[in-house]
C-alpha cells in the first residue's frame, strides 16, 4: 500500500523518472504548454518518423536505466511498475509504425488545439501565439511525412476517418476560420501585432489546406473502406487505454448484460417520473419542464460553473480532501464546434485553473439540465478535476512523471464514471430526472463497450439488438437507440469510436475495475474500511494503469 502522508526525498528511481519527464518536455513543447511551464511557447514536437524514433529511444533509455535499480519504498514499487508497463507499451505501439489519424485525438487536432491552452490576454501572449503559428507548417509537414511512411507500409486509417479529418482541416483553414479568428483577437489586444499575426495565421491556414489536400489525394485512395481494425490492433489499443489486459469476449458479454440492467433501471425510474411512462415518454416530460431547460451557450456555461462550485463546496472536507488552490475550476465553451466535452488540467502553479470545456455543435443552443448534471460531476468534482489536480499537488510524494506524464484512460475515465455513480450514492442525483440523466450516461458507456468491441472484432450481434455480425451500419443503428444525444453529437461519437479503437470502452471497463479494487479493499478491511480514506489514498497514487493500481492498493 502506498503511504503518501509525509514528504520524501527523491530516490534513484525518481531520478530516472524525472529525467525521462524532462526529456519528454524537450521532445514535446506542446506538453510543456499544457502544463503551463514557460520556455516552450513557440515550439512543436517533431511529428515525422524521426520524432517518433526519438520518443522511442528516450523510452528505451529510461527502461534500461531502471534495470539495475531496486525500489526504496512502496512509492518506488509503483513507479517502477507503472514505467515498465507504460513505456514498454509505448515502444510496442511505436514498432507497429502506424500513424494516428482520427476525428478527435491525432496530430491533426492536437497541432491546432494547443492554442486553446495558451494565455490570450496580453501582447506578449499573442507574440508567443504568432511564434507558434509560424511553426505550424513544420509540424504539419512532419505529420504528413509520418502519414506517408505508414501508408507505404499499408497502414492507413479507415476512409471514414480520413474524410472527416479532411473536413476538419479545411474548416480550420478557411477564411475567417480558427487561425484567422486568433489573429483578429490578438490584433485587438495589440494593433502592432496585426501584420505579423495575419501573416503567421496565413501560414497555418496554408499548412492545414496542404494537409487536407494530401489526405484527400494521396491517403484517401489507399484507405480501407472497412472500419473494423481487427483483434491484433484492438488488443494492443485496449491495453493502451486500460493499463490492463482483459478478456475481450468476457468483457463484451459483461457489457451486453450491463446495458440490459441499466435499461431495466431506467424503466423503473421512468415510472417515478410519470406513471405508466416509457423511458422515451419520461424524457419528454423532463424536456418539457421549463425549470430543466437552458437557452444558449452562455446559460450553459453559467449553469456548469454554478454546479461545479456547489459540488466543491459540498464535498470538500466531508467526502474528499479539496484544499486550495485545487478548489477552483473554470467552465468554458470551446472555440470549436466538434461536439466533445472534455477537461484540461491546471498548470503546475495553478495560475491556469483546471477547465471543463464544451464543444457545442453548430446550431445547437438548447440544453437540458437533467441530462447534463452528471457530466459536470464527471468532468469536474469529484471526477477529472479532483483526480488530476490531486496528482498535480502531490509534489512531496510523486515525481514529475507520475504527476504529469502518466495518464491512462481506463484509470482517468474509469474514475470519472465511478464518480458519477458515487454522486448518486451520496444523494446528489436523488432527483428522478437527474438520476435518469446519470443512468443515460452509464447506458451510453455500456453501449460503447458492446459497440466498440463488437464492431472492431466483428462479433455476433446480441439477439436483443439484431442478428448477424457487427458492422458500422448496424453499430450506428444500435448507438442511435442507446445514446440520447443530438444528431451532431451522435455523428461525432460514432466516428470517434470507429477511429479510436479501445478508448471508448475504457470508461465503463475502467469503472468496473475501480469498483473491483474498492470492493477488494473493503472485503479485506471489513469494518475498518473507510471510503473517504480509500479515495484519498487511491487518488494520491496518480494516474497509472489499472493493473498497477490494483497491485498498489490491493496487492
Amino acid at each position: 500500500m502506498t503511504n503518501t502522508s509525509a514528504p520524501r526525498s527523491p530516490s534513484a528511481i525518481d531520478d530516472v523518472a524525472t529525467k525521462y519527464f524532462q526529456k519528454l518536455l524537450e521532445l514535446s513543447p506542446e506538453f510543456a504548454t499544457s502544463l503551463g511551464l514557460p520556455g516552450s511557447e513557440a515550439g512543436y514536437s517533431d511529428y515525422s518518423p524521426s520524432g517518433t524514433a526519438a520518443q522511442t529511444l528516450a523510452a528505451r533509455a529510461a527502461l534500461e536505466s531502471l534495470e539495475s535499480l531496486e525500489p526504496r519504498d512502496a512509492i518506488d514499487e509503483t513507479t517502477l511498475d507503472a514505467m515498465r508497463e507504460r513505456l514498454g507499451l509505448e515502444i510496442e505501439i511505436a514498432e507497429t509504425r502506424r500513424t494516428e489519424l482520427n476525428n478527435i485525438a491525432s496530430p491533426a487536432q492536437d497541432i491546432r488545439s494547443i492554442f486553446d491552452l495558451m494565455p490570450q490576454e496580453s501582447a506578449q501572449d499573442y507574440g508567443f501565439i504568432a511564434d507558434r503559428l509560424h511553426n505550424v507548417p513544420a509540424a504539419i509537414d512532419g505529420y504528413i511525412a509520418s502519414l506517408k511512411d505508414s501508408a507505404a507500409r499499408g497502414l492507413v486509417s479507415a476512409a471514414r476517418q480520413v474524410t472527416i479529418v479532411v473536413s476538419q482541416a479545411r474548416e480550420y483553414a478557411k477564411d475567417g476560420g480558427f487561425f484567422d479568428a486568433l489573429a483578429t483577437a490578438g490584433s485587438a489586444i495589440d494593433p502592432q501585432l496585426t501584420e505579423r499575426l495575419r501573416a503567421d495565421a496565413s501560414l497555418a491556414n496554408a499548412s492545414y489546406s496542404k494537409l487536407a489536400d494530401v489526405l484527400e489525394k494521396e491517403i484517401l485512395p489507399r484507405a480501407p473502406k472497412k472500419d473494423a481494425v481487427g483483434r491484433e490492433l484492438y488488443s494492443l489499443m485496449s491495453r493502451r487505454f486500460l493499463g490492463a489486459a482483459v478478456d475481450l469476449e468476457e468483457t463484451y458479454a459483461w457489457g451486453v448484460a450491463e446495458l440490459a440492467a441499466i435499461i431495466s433501471e431506467q424503466e423503473r425510474v421512468a415510472e417515478q417520473i410519470s406513471a405508466g411512462a416509457s423511458i422515451a415518454e419520461a424524457k419528454k416530460v423532463l424536456n418539457a419542464d421549463p425549470s430543466r431547460q437552458l437557452n444558449g451557450t452562455e446559460a450553459l456555461r453559467t449553469w456548469m460553473q454554478g454546479k461545479s462550485d456547489e459540488a466543491i463546496t459540498a464535498l470538500a472536507g466531508t467526502h474528499f480532501e479539496i484544499p486550495a488552490p485545487m478548489d477552483k475550476i473554470q467552465c468554458m465553451i470551446a472555440p470549436t464546434q466538434e461536439g466533445g466535452i472534455y477537461y484540461t488540467g491546471p498548470s503546475e502553479d495553478f495560475s491556469r485553473p483546471g477547465r471543463m470545456w464544451w464543444s457545442v455543435p453548430e446550431g445547437e443552443d438548447q440544453f437540458t439540465t437533467w441530462a447534463e448534471l452528471t457530466t459536470v460531476y464527471h468532468e469536474g468534482v469529484p471526477g477529472h478535476h479532483l483526480q488530476i489536480a490531486t496528482a498535480v499537488m502531490a509534489r512531496d510524494t510523486l515525481n514529475d512523471w507520475r504527476r504529469h506524464a502518466c495518464w491512462v484512460s481506463g484509470h482517468g475515465e474509469g474514475w470519472a464514471l465511478y464518480a458519477e455513480r458515487l454522486m448518486h450514492d451520496l444523494g446528489y442525483l436523488s432527483d428522478p430526472g437527474d438520476y435518469m440523466g446519470m443512468l443515460d450516461a452509464q447506458r451510453m458507456r455500456a453501449a460503447r463497450v458492446v459497440f466498440d468491441i463488437g464492431v472492431h472484432l466483428e462479433l455476433k450481434v446480441p439477439e436483443a439488438w439484431g442478428d448477424g455480425t457487427w458492422d458500422a451500419a448496424k453499430g450506428f443503428d444500435f448507438l442511435e437507440k442507446n445514446l440520447d444525444i443530438s444528431a451532431g453529437q451522435l455523428e461525432f461519437e460514432f466516428t470517434r469510436y470507429l477511429g479510436w479503437p479501445g478508448q471508448a470502452p475504457a470508461y465503463k471497463v475502467g469503472q468496473r475495475l475501480w469498483e473491483q479494487i474498492r470492493d477488494a479493499r473493503s472485503a479485506s478491511e471489513g469494518a475498518n474500511f473507510d471510503l473517504k480514506a480509500f479515495h484519498s489514498q487511491a487518488l494520491a497514487v496518480g494516474s497509472v494503469g489499472l493493473d498497477t493500481l490494483r497491485r498498489t492498493l490491493v496487492g
